[in-house]
């Protein structure tokens, strides 16, 4: 467990390096391979983020929607399927989404160039792995994360209006105008705040036991498994401490 703690922080102190100081000391990192990640980690995720979102959204409308109406209430649905999207669920939810896509393949993909020695051949070449392999990796997560979270926002609002208009017989404009009163500039800062420190988590954790995996193919099996479980627990425990700090 020190081992891992240890392999852990020293990248992020080398990931520190390459992007606040090697740049001025003209070492960048290869902004094509940077906009290749782009398009994997984030691009390539929207489909599965706008389903998810969508039924999420329709979900949270119909059950607030049953119970609301026992109290004659459901002017309260458009209100509460905004704040739950924007406070708690999109960002969560689409970090989720993207561990299981997009921090799984990072693992796998770092994890089999390290078994079939591919990193050490980059070394040799003098190419250093951070510039080459982690920052376009952890720079995509960053920037992507917190734009597929508003993405996933504006989907899953529209699932919940999907409910209130064709099922509560809510106009477009009654929907729209009941949703944003009921969240403020500031719910969706630190919704991009969650974002960014769940990118952080994502992709140091799964670049960090890709670079270490041993033992060949089933190596790289446990490995992936363990970085998807490590992932998520940290999500989850991020997320909660963020709540806690800034919404209580």
């Amino acid at each position: 467990m020190n081992e891992a703690f240890r392999q852990y922080f020293g990248l992020c102190g080398s990931l520190l390096y390459w992007l606040f100081i090697a740049p001025f000391r003209g070492r960048g990192w290869r902004i094509g391979h940077t906009f290749a990640q782009l398009v994997r980690i984030g691009v390539h995720a929207v489909p599965m983020s706008a389903l998810t979102a969508l039924t999420i959204g329709v979900v949270l409308a119909m059950q607030s929607a049953a119970q609301l109406a026992k109290m004659g209430a459901t002017v309260f649905v458009p209100g509460l399927v905004s704040s739950s999207l924007v406070r708690e669920l999109a960002p969560l939810v689409t970090a989720v989404i993207v561990i299981g896509r997009s921090g799984s393949a990072v693992t796998a993909e770092l994890g089999t160039m390290k078994v079939s020695e591919e990193i050490e051949a980059l070394e040799v070449m003098a190419i250093s792995p951070m510039s080459w392999l982690i920052v376009p990796r952890f720079l995509a997560m960053v920037i992507m994360l917190p734009l597929l979270t508003v993405f996933s926002i504006y989907v899953g609002l529209a699932g919940g209006w999907l409910i209130g208009h064709f099922s509560l017989h809510m106009s477009t404009a009654y929907f729209v105008n009941h949703a944003l009163h009921y969240i403020a500039l500031r719910d969706v800062g630190i919704s991009m705040l969650k974002s960014g420190v769940f990118g952080i988590l994502i992709v140091t954790i799964a670049s960090s036991i890709g670079l270490n995996v041993s033992g060949g193919a089933e190596g790289v099996g446990l490995a992936t498994t363990r970085s998807v479980v490590i992932s998520l627990l940290s999500v989850f425990i991020a997320n909660a401490l963020l709540t806690a700090l800034f919404f209580f």
